[in-house]
């Protein structure tokens, strides 16, 4: 058996399959993000341990004879997230998380202290990574910084409490801006001018690779074997893709979680941060991705129906009813509710609806929402493939891949073949699990299957051009916002 753990912003979920990669138990628990400030988003790790606690005690709890089977863990996670350790390991502030937009302004300071920063990590300097974060904590934290022995990411500090070792992998340290991404290696010349050193950082593997195994105490609270390898996993989205077989050259999967995400695989190294393209290192040897990233996606729609009060799959079930009067004549809705990346780079960036009418319904409403986060991956869609990168079919995962509606919608507005797969929604668990398989020295090819088809979106050619319609003036309605923003907003 194996066991996968994804550590998401919203949710832990664990995974456990067989040595075919059948799934056999999955369980989640829920967290929750505080925002003491605008711009602010953080967590508390030694929460994300009281979790997992929880976690394993309901897994084994359900997982019966198979939980004394398990051989290894493969961990996912949230990534850019800067948990910071004083020399006791003990965390000195709560986690300032990837959907954290207040260090836009250290974010320029790195790019002028290190003028090829792009060439280095394969990215523009975002507020959601890792080493702004750092700037602003010995900007505004001094004496914190000051205290700061080790930075982990989060699912690295998970590991550490599990083995005892600090280490991270590939794909989640391609994310924090101190990578030299071509060279898969720490970046001297970025941690100098964060003032840091390697000192600070954890050692690196490949995710496939085994980075230690339980110590004695956490392996009997949880009634595992002692001897249970640790794998070095991925940051969620690579994990993800590892998840859902998108492995080799060309593979592509879009991605409807808290956040959106547009994934495809590459046997080199192409960064394309002009158009706010990430370029990052995947979570198996000698490969690396690029990714298109929003900040706001489900959250956007879940953010609507708790205004509302009313359950996300009843609102949908009443989106999918709309006519396309209906839906043609809908406000249209800048989902930009925690800034953005790609292709803006934009913390000050804001959501809106546009076009409000008195017929405008909770249901017309809730489309224009959904719709919006479509555009938003549709922008990425379109900068990757002004960067040179063709995408022609994509997986669908995330909890947006459980509404055929969303589905549909996406390949209507990318113009590509949507594919949902069964278990579509354990993309970053299941690749995790997978990672953990691979750490006990199975091979690739009987490991990072494409899960079972569950169903095929095709465009539909009926619909192109009100939608194209409404993506132009989706767009407008940015660059408008943009310019009649305040100075310094």
């Amino acid at each position: 058996m194996y066991l996968g753990i994804d550590y998401g912003t919203s949710e832990i979920k664990a995974l456990l399959t067989d040595e075919a990669g059948n799934i056999v138990q999955t369980h989640g628990v829920s967290l929750s993000i505080q925002r003491p400030q605008p711009h602010w988003s953080e967590q508390g790790a030694d929460e994300w341990w009281r979790a997992t606690h929880d976690l394993m005690a309901a897994m084994r709890e359900k997982s019966g004879a198979a939980w004394g089977q398990i051989k290894a863990v493969g961990l996912s996670g949230q990534m850019h997230g800067a948990v910071l350790l004083d020399e006791n390991n003990q965390a000195l502030r709560p986690v300032i998380l990837w959907n954290d937009t207040r260090s836009e302004a250290e974010c320029a300071e790195l790019e002028a202290a290190v003028p090829g920063l792009h060439a280095i990590t394969g990215n523009l300097a975002m507020p959601g990574f890792t080493a702004p974060k750092l700037l602003w904590v010995a900007k505004h934290e001094p004496e914190i910084f000051a205290r700061t022995a080790t930075v982990l990411l989060p699912k690295d500090y998970i590991r550490l409490r599990m083995t005892g070792r600090k280490i991270s992998e590939m794909s989640d340290a391609a994310g924090t801006l101190w990578l030299d991404t071509a060279k898969r290696d720490w970046s001297d010349e970025v941690l100098a001018a964060c003032k840091l050193s390697r000192n600070h950082m954890p050692e690196l593997i490949e995710g496939s690779h085994n980075s230690g195994t339980l110590l004695p105490e956490v392996a009997a609270q949880w009634g595992l074997p002692a001897n249970v390898i640790v794998a070095g996993g991925g940051g969620d989205n690579a994990a993800s893709a590892v998840g859902v077989g998108a492995v080799n050259a060309g593979d592509a999967f879009v991605s409807l979680g808290t956040s959106g995400v547009v994934f495809v695989v590459n046997d080199s190294y192409r960064p394309a941060p002009e158009n706010a393209v990430h370029c990052f290192c995947h979570a198996l040897p000698e490969r690396w991705h690029q990714m298109s990233v929003m900040l706001s996606a489900a959250a956007c729609l879940g953010w609507y129906c708790r205004l509302i009060g009313v359950p996300e799959a009843q609102l949908m079930e009443e989106i999918a009813a709309l006519s396309a009067e209906e839906k043609a004549s809908a406000p249209v809705f800048l989902p930009y509710l925690s800034g953005e990346r790609t292709p803006h780079n934009d913390a000050g960036a804001s959501g809106s609806f546009h076009g409000i009418r008195h017929s405008a319904n909770r249901a017309v409403m809730g489309y224009a929402v959904v719709e919006g986060v479509a555009f938003g991956i549709a922008d990425g869609v379109r900068v990757l493939r002004e960067s040179g990168t063709r995408i022609q079919t994509a997986s669908l995962l995330g909890g947006g891949a459980r509404s055929p509606f969303w589905a549909q919608l996406l390949a209507d507005i990318l113009k590509i073949n949507i594919i949902t797969h069964k278990g579509g929604a354990t993309g970053g668990a299941l690749g995790a699990a997978r990672l953990a398989a691979l750490a006990c020295g199975k091979s690739e090819a009987e490991v990072c299957l494409k899960p079972e088809t569950d169903r095929v979106y095709t465009p539909d050619a009926a619909q192109a051009d009100y939608l194209a319609a409404r993506y132009r003036q989706f767009g407008a309605l940015y660059r408008n916002e943009l310019s009649f923003r305040p100075h310094g907003a």
